[in-house]
């Protein structure tokens, strides 16, 4: 069986990105990795047994030029929540916190009820059930 073992996204704000997915997502965190020879550092965030996000940085990697607007690559990452209630209220918090939210919850034409969220370095966030 394949299955993917994990994703990993550059980040600038390490220790910022991590207390993002550990408050909103009740993820855990492993320890800090840092390799001092080539500048970085990363953090896996579990959020089951099976699949975690690892967060890295590196102070050579920049982000790319157009923000929160979408570029070739990879374009979301999918947190299920469990519930249409619970998508609705964690992006209503997330609104309250000040984050953007740049896709109101709904029923998409494929079927998924989501809301999209931009985490504090603009990577778009899908809540779903």
């Amino acid at each position: 069986m394949v299955k993917i073992e994990h994703v990993a996204l550059w980040v600038e704000d390490l220790e910022g990105m991590k207390d993002f997915y550990l408050k909103y997502f009740k993820a855990r965190c492993g320890e800090k990795y840092i390799n001092p020879k080539k500048k970085y550092a990363s953090y896996f965030i579990m959020f089951s047994d099976t699949t975690r996000l690892e967060l890295m940085t590196r102070q050579d990697i920049r982000q790319p030029p157009s923000g929160e607007n979408e570029y070739l690559g990879w374009s979301h990452i999918a947190i299920s929540l469990g519930s249409k209630e619970r998508v609705v209220e964690l992006t209503e918090k997330l609104r309250i916190d000040g984050y953007r939210v740049a896709g109101e919850p709904r029923t998409t034409g494929d079927g998924y009820f989501e809301s999209v969220i931009l985490d504090p370095e603009r990577n778009r966030i899908e809540l779903t059930v």
